[in-house]
């Protein structure tokens, strides 16, 4: 009797063991690997997909911003000249909260004859005007290399939309009287909620071709939700080639607070 409850208990565990085993495999076959996209905290992560194994919480994969053009301009001065570059942001939920660049001017050999650092922002999917003027070279420059070093991201989780500033009725014409030697001028409409402290107008003179002739840009104080005013821009000396068309790019340094004068009426919304 002792022998026969034996084995029956023997072969009981053999019948658990092997519905263990089998519920394993099934188990290991069905569940997916453990990854660090998989959108689940898991593994020894930090936080989901991060930490751990994974690459370290806190760091923002985003595209690299892009140099698209650049060149350079006598500004009519001796010996001087204005530096230009168009910085693109491919990253439409990303915006470049601050980047250092490097400007600089070189010469037939490829030597460098002039350098300029500096720092600007981009706004997420957004293209800019990076503008550096009156840099000295005792040589005239061959051509011109922008490097971006550093950026500094952050991330828009909500949609985002790039502030509403429009230009229209552009001018330019040449001074015949007083000082200087030419002006721009044109109209900025702020089309958005907001009232801003700052708004800076870049402002590019190009030739028939599409050449840039000259750069210049100004600042606009307190502009006001649905205000349109007018801006203009003065050039003292003397530039070489004829003007025949006019771009100018407004932006708004939405990552700093300081840039927003407080509008209770947006406030609401």
């Amino acid at each position: 009797m002792e022998k026969s409850l034996a084995k029956r208990l023997i072969i009981i565990c053999i019948y658990l063991a092997l519905l263990f085993l089998i519920a394993y495999v099934i188990y290991g076959f069905l569940k997916s690997d453990e990854t660090c996209f998989d959108k689940i905290k898991n593994q020894n992560e930090e936080d989901v997909d991060c930490g751990g194994k994974c690459s370290p919480c806190g760091i923002i994969k985003a595209q690299s911003l892009s140099v698209q053009n650049s060149g350079f301009v006598e500004n009519g001065r001796p010996k001087e000249y204005d530096a230009w570059a168009i910085v693109s942001n491919p990253n439409n939920s990303f915006g470049a909260k601050s980047f250092e660049y490097e400007i600089k001017l070189k010469g037939s050999s490829g030597e460098t004859l002039a350098q300029r650092n500096g720092a600007g922002f981009v706004l997420p999917g957004d293209r800019k005007y990076i503008v550096e003027s009156n840099i000295f070279s005792d040589v005239s420059p061959r051509e011109i290399q922008l490097e971006i070093k550093e950026t500094e991201w952050v991330e828009f989780s909500n949609y985002y939309e790039k502030p509403n500033l429009g230009i229209v009725s552009k001018n330019y014409r040449q001074v015949n009287s007083g000082a200087g030697f030419s002006e721009a001028s044109g109209l900025l409409r702020n089309e958005t909620p907001y009232d801003f402290n700052v708004i800076k107008v870049q402002v590019i003179l190009k030739d028939f071709g599409g050449n840039v002739v000259a750069l210049n840009s100004t600042e606009m104080r307190t502009v006001k939700s649905g205000e349109e005013r007018e801006f203009k821009s003065l050039w003292i000396n003397r530039f070489s080639g004829e003007v025949a068309n006019i771009e100018a790019q407004a932006e708004i340094n939405i990552f700093e607070s300081e840039a927003f004068i407080k509008n209770a009426a947006a406030d609401k919304k």
